[in-house]
């Protein structure tokens, strides 16, 4: 049976497992990306049975691109869709870090956007669809966090571009930009911050967060299998917020 095919990285916990067993469950086959292995192999057992494949190392190395490359063109030779997931956070001073240290957030979610967009493509002749994971960062500022908001509206940025760049051959480009969401990227200094007070006060009591809670990663993951299904036929360069309306309060 020729199944639909998918890439999904940053595939080894959070936004981009859900997304993998999402996937898998609606009867695609699942190429997984981390750069943790052991978490990567795990998250391989869990999917729903297919012709799932992985490969791992970092999505901004272009070692890694053409292993992953390499692999899909021996088991598959094309792909339906692309789910780049990965992501870093470090917190930035951008009065204060050696441009070096503050480059390193940003051109490593910059160059993974970039380079596995260029993977996907070269198995997509027509038709397909390329989905970043961004965030809210993305229109939004917060203390410390200059480089990742940045890689996140540029990303933004670049998925409208290659909306019309890649319109001609009928692959859409969207991005997904969530709010808060209950994953090992919310744990701070061993503490998930969205279980402890400060989130309580600001977004529960409070009236910042209408829906009042952090959102799961399947949330998520069902926004992005949608985004590559036939009912978003019409959908492309588009930001698609999910933030529990986060963003439409002041």
């Amino acid at each position: 049976m020729n199944r639909p095919k998918v890439l999904i990285t940053g595939a080894a916990s959070g936004i981009g497992k859900a997304t993998a067993i999402r996937f898998a469950k609606e009867g695609y086959d699942v190429c997984l990306n981390d750069i943790q292995h052991e978490k990567l192999a795990d998250a391989l057992n869990e999917l729903t049975p297919g012709d799932h494949i992985f490969f791992n190392g970092s999505y901004a190395g272009q070692e890694t691109i053409n292993k992953g490359e390499k692999l899909i063109g021996e088991k598959w030779g094309k792909l339906d869709a692309l789910v780049s997931c990965a992501g870093i956070f470090e917190k930035t001073d951008p009065l204060t870090m050696d441009m070096e240290r503050w480059r390193v957030t940003f051109d490593a979610m910059i160059n993974g956007c970039v380079l596995t967009s260029k993977l996907a493509v070269k198995f997509m002749q027509q038709n397909g669809r390329l989905i970043h994971v961004t965030s809210i960062h993305g229109t939004r500022a917060e203390a410390s966090a200059s480089a990742y908001s940045m890689a996140k509206a540029a990303i933004n940025q670049f998925c409208r571009a290659m909306a019309v760049e890649l319109a001609p051959r009928n692959i859409l480009v969207n991005a997904i930009a969530p709010g808060f969401v209950d994953t090992p990227m919310a744990v701070v200094d061993g503490q998930n911050e969205l279980h402890g007070k400060w989130f309580k006060e600001n977004y529960i009591d409070a009236h910042h967060l209408p829906l009042k809670r952090a959102a799961t990663a399947e949330e998520i993951a069902g926004v992005a299998f949608f985004l590559a299904g036939n009912d978003a036929s019409y959908i492309t360069g588009q930001v698609i917020t999910v933030d529990g309306g986060l963003t439409i309060t002041f």
